[in-house]
């Protein structure tokens, strides 16, 4: 399989096999293989590490290796941004081994953003050093949500080099930090591996716990070096600057080998005879479609692993899979499975072993296996949807062709804006420059608890408090009466206690648990402003792998009570939202378009919800009757003289559908600029805003003073708006679908929807704005 064009025969094979009319192949190309590049070993490296991995089969580094290890070696902050397995891993375990080898005193810590890839880390470094008598002081443990608390207590006081993650540093090691003094006042290095999932609020909280973790450790006499694993970013060292707060140097030359890989994009077509909302055509689901394709693929005997964005979704493929398998090779229908979160430990090892060794052929997953858990020699990647980011694209694509082989790579469309517009322009993806991270650790939302956080932890100084940037904050903070002013500097007020109030993942704001009524567990939580659009009387919520449908929502007591129930339908809420302009941040004219990036506020109300059948047809509208709430964000905006719309051919009748529709369309395409999804997000249009007196758009963040979405787009407008235009204009339908300017979360039922007149206001932006 390593003989040149193999991507393309075995797709070439399926496409025979495909109903005449359905096939929905919209490109192919192929990337070149690439040789590795090797390095010896550097000097400082101690005997015994360089033996250790000898013994693993590394006769010599790559370069990137080599470079990044020397730079964290010498006292540097790095940055280690390569491809999908191009041994990033290496990069900072000789440096930390060496320190571990010279130093038996010395600690480390590594955080990752799931526990999977800690736990396989873990059992990597494990490996290596078995039986290595430089390292029987080590006693690498995991720290995390699983760790029983004997084990908890063990490791505190005996591990040397702790694996956790930044949920885990934030509630069990920062605020316990005098129980840690040993630990912290030898630790030598930080490892963040897979630093680019840090973005968004989920980001800004890491960077503060992390900026905390520093303070802590130099607070105790250490100066630990940070160094960061990613895949590929833009500026990477900015990023996990961005994140720790201080200069960081990046390595970025890939000197990995890796093998001919075959890229096609696929775009399921329209089924016939059915229907969505305001009759508008549906698509075969991107699941159905990437589960053909993994049966294919098992049939032509290629390992294949199908990344679906959903637990369920994940579930669900692999079903349908089999259910081919079944009819057409049923000796190969027990060599698929589902892979995801959720599972229990032991299993996921089998599958993982089962999928490495061969036993499995194909695998249905969720990211869970886009991150380094070891899985290698695969010859197919299915993407059943754009993942967000061009970094998780290559992540999963990079699973394929670990062994120099050929290898494809098939990414099928979503009913979605930006899938529909990458699978007609693949230069989109396949030849623009990974994103930046987002984030704003300045955020006063996300910043006021950390401040309290430290302060608990060590009076904070004037200088600290400027170096967080959080003069206001601190000031908020102190006429509320949690923050007390002496002489050593800023002290928190007795009998607080607020690192547990920080969920890192969750959001901003009060916290609703979501319980099963029927066994009284507590399935997840999520945070009061996102409770009314996803856990509302009538939802379905999924919970690794299992449906509930919600029966109330309590907001005074922080309870979403559902029960059991896999019903054959979907639920989206739907929302009415007002924007009031509180102060306009930066502005751009160009003579009758102006742009904009504000703050706002934003008032919304969840009004009702639709039900879907899972082949998307719109079963029913049900009213809902929640309170309003209340949004102070950042929003990127635009506004036009009607005179100019006119001119460009939009007659005054068609102003509100075409904003509109121009409005969800961006929505839907901001993630093509933005680290972020069209969940996180809001928008709205107006043919006349009281506040600008005009025709206006905005585009706002979905958290409390934003996460950096709204500013990216401001910055990237011009781009932005190319990509709208280009996704509505060349998407199939005739009006309007889910593919280019229908939202399923739109509060006015996606009326009024005007495609073409959106065509005409995008490309008379895009005019005026170059």
């Amino acid at each position: 399989m390593s003989q040149r064009g193999y991507g393309s025969e075995l797709l070439g094979r399926t496409l025979e096999g495909t109903p005449e009319g359905t096939a929905g192949l919209t490109h192919m190309s192929v990337i070149d293989p690439r040789g590795a590049e090797f390095t010896d070993w550097p000097d400082w490296v101690h005997p015994a590490v360089r033996e250790a991995f000898v013994e693993r089969g590394v006769q010599r580094p790559w370069r990137h290796q080599s470079e990044a290890a020397s730079l964290a070696a010498g006292g540097r902050h790095v940055c280690v941004c390569t491809g999908t397995a191009s041994g990033k891993s290496l990069a900072y375990q000789l440096p930390v081994l060496t320190t571990f080898a010279d130093d038996p005193d010395s600690t480390a810590l590594y955080l990752s953003p799931t526990k999977a890839l800690g736990t396989d880390q873990l059992r990597s470094v494990a490996q290596l050093i078995a039986g290595r008598p430089e390292f029987a002081h080590l006693q690498p443990c995991a720290y995390d949500g699983d760790t029983d608390s004997e084990l908890r207590q063990w490791a505190r006081q005996h591990s040397r080099w702790i694996f956790t993650n930044p949920d885990m540093l934030q509630i069990g090691i920062t605020s316990t930090h005098p129980r840690w003094r040993p630990f912290f006042a030898k630790l030598r290095y930080i490892v963040v591996d897979e630093c680019h999932h840090y973005r968004g609020v989920f980001g800004s909280h890491t960077a503060l716990v992390l900026q905390r973790a520093l303070r802590i450790a130099r607070k105790y006499g250490a100066d630990p070096v940070v160094i960061g694993a990613s895949a590929t970013v833009s500026n990477p060292a900015q990023a996990l600057s961005r994140l720790i707060g201080e200069d960081v140097v990046a390595v970025t030359e890939d000197a990995s080998p890796h093998g001919e890989r075959t890229v096609a994009m696929w775009e399921p077509g329209f089924l016939e005879e059915v229907t969505g909302e305001n009759e508008a055509p549906v698509r075969r689901s991107a699941g159905s479609e990437a589960a053909r394709l993994l049966a294919d693929f098992v049939i032509e005997g290629a390992r294949t692993l199908c990344f679906v964005r959903s637990r369920r979704g994940v579930e669900v493929t692999a079903v349908r899979a089999r259910q081919i398998l079944a009819e057409t090779a049923p000796e190969l229908v027990d060599r698929v499975a589902a892979y995801r979160a959720g599972y229990l430990a032991d299993d996921r090892r089998r599958l993982e072993r089962a999928i490495s060794e061969g036993e499995l052929l194909g695998v249905a997953t969720t990211n869970a296996l886009e991150l380094g858990v070891d899985i290698s020699g695969l010859d197919a990647v299915v993407v059943a949807g754009y993942p967000g980011t061009v970094a998780s694209f290559w992540q999963q694509a990079g699973r394929a062709g670990r062994r120099g082989e050929g290898s494809i790579v098939v990414m099928v469309a979503r009913d979605d804006p930006l899938d529909t517009y990458l699978v007609h322009h693949p230069e989109a993806l396949l030849e623009r420059a990974v994103e930046a991270t987002v984030t704003d650790p300045t955020n006063p939302f996300v910043l006021g608890p950390h401040m309290l956080c430290a302060a608990t932890e060590f009076p904070l100084t004037e200088a600290e408090v400027a170096a967080f940037s959080a003069e206001q904050v601190v000031a908020d903070l102190a006429a509320e009466g949690k923050l007390k002013r002496r002489k050593a500097g800023w002290y928190a007020a007795p009998g607080l206690d607020p690192h547990g109030d920080i969920d890192l993942r969750g959001g901003i704001g009060g916290q609703v648990l979501i319980v099963d009524v029927t066994s009284s567990r507590l399935l997840g939580t999520v945070d009061t402003a996102r409770a009314m659009t996803s856990v509302y009387p009538g939802a379905v919520y999924l919970h690794q792998g299992e449906s509930f449908v919600v029966d109330e929502l309590d907001l005074d007591d922080g309870l979403a009570l559902s029960h059991p129930e896999e019903p054959d339908w979907t639920t989206s809420a739907r929302e009415v939202s007002d924007v009031s302009i509180l102060e306009t941040v930066d502005r751009r004219e160009f003579g009758p378009l102006t742009v904009a990036l504000a703050s706002v506020v934003v008032t919304s109300q969840v009004v009702g919800f639709l039900r879907k059948s899972l082949s998307g047809e719109i079963l029913d509208s049900v009213p809902l009757d929640l309170p309003e709430h209340r949004l102070e964000t950042r929003a990127v905006m635009y506004t036009l003289t009607p005179e100019a719309m006119i001119d460009a051919g939009i007659a005054l009748d068609k102003f509100p559908g075409a904003l509109h529709a121009a409005e969800h369309a961006a929505i839907g395409m901001l993630g093509l600029v933005a680290t972020c999804d069209r969940w996180d997000i809001g928008g709205l249009s107006t043919a006349l805003h009281p506040g600008t007196g005009l025709p206006t758009v905005f585009v706002y963040d979905g958290f409390p003073g934003g996460a950096g979405f709204a500013d990216r787009g401001y910055e990237a407008f011009t781009e932005w708006v190319a990509a709208t235009e280009a996704a509505v204009s060349s998407c199939g339908c005739d009006t309007g679908c889910p593919s280019c300017v229908q939202s399923p979360k739109c509060g006015n039922g996606n009326e009024p929807l005007d495609k073409e007149h959106a065509i005409k206001l995008l490309r008379l932006i895009g005019r005026l704005h170059t």
